[in-house]
């Protein structure tokens, strides 16, 4: 599933292509809710933690979510796209730009205009890779950490929860972990206050500082622990591991001496 900074950097891109401009065509085969029409304007794209939302004018929004196999492409009329054209769930022609976005499993719309409550993105957290992240922000993410974690979760598996915070993927959950020194699989009620502070910090800086083009970076010259296994962390020397963990099965990458386990948790 693609990271927040992911699909905040789509939305920087198809911004500049598609925002103020008129929609000459528009399909989508698999879309749930009201079609737009041609005709309409777009008034914006904007990226909701892992959610990409295209704004048209009238108050109806485009909702898609890429999980593990979606993408957004831009094209020029006429240039030659670089995946099938059975694989578009989308696409949405301007005058001088096509946006297509290929095997998105999510995509629909919803009226923002008449109850903003019900919006697929009014459960989410506050979005870490928001430049103008707040303290207040901070504070909602430990409120709702308190108040939807279980005391027996494991902090890796909390650090997924959109709930929480949104932006935060199976990349920066191992990454942050690692710039804290914390155990994934601590439980959350053993984490104190300062502490998970430290990591949403963490993580909305990690994740702004991805933004732009390139390759993601969280320390000089790319990722510390996320997909090395077995390698010798960068910092130690200590192999890397990884295992599996929360509902979903994700693969944590932490190294062991970096950030011991609690001495109840030692066997793990």
């Amino acid at each position: 599933m693609p990271e927040g900074d992911t699909i905040h950097r789509a939305a920087d891109r198809l911004r500049p292509a598609l925002a103020g401009k008129v929609v000459r065509r528009f399909q989508a085969p698999r879309l749930a809710g009201d079609r737009p029409k041609a005709g309409l304007r777009i008034d914006d794209v904007e990226a909701v933690g892992k959610h990409l939302l295209v704004h048209f004018e009238g108050g109806l929004t485009l909702q898609t979510h890429m999980r593990m196999t979606g993408s957004w492409h831009l094209y020029r009329p006429g240039e030659r796209w670089r995946k099938g054209a059975h694989l578009a769930r989308v696409i949405i022609e301007v005058d001088d730009w096509v946006a297509v976005c290929f095997s998105a499993p999510v995509v629909r719309t919803y009226r923002r205009d008449i109850d903003a409550i019900a919006a697929p993105t009014a459960h989410l957290g506050p979005d870490l890779c928001r430049a103008d992240l707040t303290e207040a922000d901070v504070d909602e993410c430990l409120e709702r950490m308190a108040a939807v974690a279980d005391p027996s979760d494991e902090i890796g598996a909390v650090l997924l929860d959109q709930r929480v915070a949104c932006g935060v993927g199976n990349v920066y959950k191992s990454e942050v972990l690692f710039a804290c020194g914390l155990d994934p699989f601590t439980p959350v009620a053993d984490v104190d206050v300062d502490t998970r502070r430290r990591l949403i910090t963490t993580a909305s800086r990690q994740l702004r500082s991805n933004l732009g083009a390139g390759a993601r970076t969280t320390i000089p010259g790319g990722l510390a622990v996320y997909g090395r296994n077995r390698l010798a962390c960068r910092r130690c020397g200590t192999t890397i591991r990884s295992r599996r963990q929360g509902e979903q099965a994700r693969t944590t990458y932490w190294c062991p001496s970096c950030q011991p386990a609690r001495p109840a948790h030692s066997a793990r």
